[in-house]
């Protein structure tokens, strides 16, 4: 939307709408609130996660700006950094991003930003069947991983291993797994 009517984001930001807004090279994307599977999911997933990812040093983040500049940002669902890509504004790079998919929402079309920023990998979840999906950048683009002969996908970098077993998530690590 370019140019959006003043009175329109004033209202947005009153009623708590616009924390999932976007920028996207200073054009704004108006993300609507996640429905009730989607949050399940993704809270799900972080209680799980992201306790694993702390021991590894990363910082787990729920839907906060993933930042190229003022201007150019995405606000995905969750997303694990370094301390040092901390910033006031939110986040100034990630390790992993984790997008769980709304019908008609933009998270492939968001992979290449992420891959200019320099994410190593980025989990999409399907809350509709709870199956999973793996990019991983290779030459500086994210690619789509293929599941083992299990169909399960391993992420290098947080050490956990994501499969679907009659519609449930499962996520398993060295010491643990859980059922999503």
């Amino acid at each position: 939307m370019l140019d959006a009517p003043q009175a329109m984001l004033d209202e947005r930001r009153q009623l708590g709408l616009d924390g999932r807004d976007e920028m996207w090279d200073g054009l704004l994307h108006l993300v609507p609130p996640p429905g009730d599977a989607h949050q399940e999911l993704s809270l799900e997933f972080s209680y799980v996660v992201g306790p694993l990812a702390k021991r590894l040093g990363l910082v787990p983040r729920m839907e906060t700006g993933l930042f190229r500049s003022d201007g150019d940002y995405r606000v995905p669902d969750q997303l694990y950094r370094r301390p040092e890509h901390g910033s006031e504004r939110g986040a100034e790079g990630a390790e992993v991003v984790v997008e769980v998919r709304s019908e008609d929402d933009e998270t492939y079309r968001k992979l290449p930003f992420y891959a200019a920023l320099g994410v190593r990998e980025v989990i999409v979840l399907h809350p509709q069947g709870r199956h999973v999906e793996l990019f991983r950048s290779v030459d500086g683009a994210l690619r789509p991983v293929s599941a083992d002969a299990e169909g399960g996908f391993v992420s290098d970098v947080l050490g956990i291993r994501l499969r679907t077993v009659d519609g449930a998530l499962h996520v398993t690590w060295k010491d643990g797994s859980a059922e999503l």
